[in-house]
């Protein structure tokens, strides 16, 4: 009997009337509070001119879905705020069931809540959305294409509502500053999604991306990577701790990465023992480099690399030796290049190419990108080792890279190809 004096009594139709149409703000506000409050006078409370009392229906979990979209749309941030705080803690329950009338009303009103003209209303609604599954997908999309990036991050880092042509599509639209560091950090990207978020040439995202284990980098995307690495130190600390880190990738980065990267690099275990040994033979030279930076440099360089003057065994008997046993390939100068054995590659270009070594030496003095470019060529190599050679060989910048056209072809013509070989070797003469 005692449980029964203390429950509540249902407040009766007549005296909510009477409560809904009371001077006191307070005493409105106090009714559209009541989760037993009946619907008609919450619709009624809709049109209060007072905002905390708005406010109090939005927040009110008991209010029907209509009151909700009609408050979608009320003139007061607050109102439509304190909207969105409510929904979103309904939205891990939302079903995709497009054909229940109440969930048609529900998505409707995310919808007009993802165009609102208030940050603050669309970045809560993103933030309450962002892992939700089931959550309405042309709502979250539009979300993930705001221009403000507090709203889109959310969506674009979580949302499992977000596909791979999503992701590409947003990447293509040139999206906010930011919002490509956010899909980097997803917890799964794709290879197409991580190709295109280091094509975009942002240096954050692709610093984000390296450091993401779950996002899939195809060798011949880290390749491009590591091309431009060597000015931009964000980079080389995630290189050096990237999983699967091929060894030809590893051999490279060991070339520019600071010294204690690469006892970092040597400490890997997933590297066999011959990548390892290049890379301890990478750092016995560069310490050997180091050593005898203060001796007195050859003048007719003036700076740039200049294979007659490198202190190497002769390379030219070993390019020989090569060429009869059939090994002189590609891979052979890729692992040249690797070690930073700059007078062997030269050898190797020119004998490859049937012309004079004094041509290879010029056009890596000048940096000259077209003039390797035609070497590669003329040596029957690949456009790709073309790239490398730029880079590592002529120190040309990465800015300025030719680099392969369609099916790793040659952005040059026959033509053009000729004439810097023409060129190259009158500079020679």
């Amino acid at each position: 009997m005692s449980a029964e004096r203390t429950r509540p009594t249902r407040l009766h139709y007549g005296a909510a009337k009477r409560l809904a149409r009371d001077d006191d703000p307070a005493v409105r506000r106090a009714l559209a509070e009541r989760q037993d409050v009946q619907p008609e006078i919450l619709y009624y409370l809709l049109e209060d001119p007072a905002p905390e009392v708005r406010r109090a229906v939005a927040r009110n979990s008991a209010a029907p879905h209509q009151t909700d979209l009609a408050l979608a749309r009320d003139a007061d941030d607050g109102v439509r705020s304190d909207l969105a705080e409510k929904l979103s803690r309904l939205a891990p329950d939302l079903m995709p069931d497009e054909h229940d009338k109440l969930t048609r009303i529900v998505v409707e009103t995310l919808e007009v809540l993802a165009q609102d003209q208030a940050v603050r209303v669309r970045r809560m609604l993103a933030e309450a959305l962002r892992d939700v599954a089931h959550a309405p997908p042309e709502v979250i999309r539009r979300l993930a294409r705001d221009t403000e990036l507090p709203v889109c991050a959310p969506v674009l880092e979580f949302s499992p509502v977000l596909s791979d042509e999503d992701l590409l599509e947003i990447i293509a639209s040139e999206p906010v500053q930011g919002a490509l560091g956010a899909i980097s950090r997803r917890s799964a990207v794709g290879a197409s999604v991580a190709d295109a978020v280091v094509g975009s040439g942002d240096e954050q995202a692709i610093t984000e991306l390296l450091a993401n284990g779950g996002a899939q980098i195809r060798e011949e995307t880290l390749d491009i990577i590591i091309e431009r690495a060597p000015l931009i130190h964000a980079w080389h600390a995630p290189l050096v701790s990237r999983p699967k880190l091929p060894g030809r990738a590893a051999c490279r980065i060991a070339q520019f990465i600071a010294h204690s990267l690469v006892e970092e690099l040597r400490r890997r275990d997933d590297l066999d023992r011959e990548t390892l040994s290049v890379v301890a033979k990478l750092v016995d030279q560069r310490l050997r480099e180091e050593a005898d930076a203060a001796k007195p440099q050859n003048p007719a360089a003036d700076g740039k690399f200049d294979p007659s003057w490198e202190d190497h065994e002769d390379p030219h008997e070993r390019v020989a030796e090569l060429a009869r046993s059939g090994r002189l390939d590609e891979e052979t100068i890729c692992e040249a290049l690797a070690m930073g054995d700059r007078r062997f590659v030269a050898a190797a270009l020119a004998f490859l190419g049937g012309v004079a070594e004094e041509m290879v030496s010029k056009a890596a003095s000048l940096s000259s990108a077209k003039g390797i470019v035609a070497l590669t060529w003329k040596a029957g190599l690949s456009m790709h080792l073309a790239v490398q050679l730029q880079l590592q060989f002529a120190r040309v910048a990465p800015d300025t890279l030719l680099r392969p056209v369609a099916d790793d072809g040659f952005p040059m013509s026959r033509k053009q190809l000729d004439w810097e070989l023409e060129f190259l070797s009158s500079m020679g003469a």
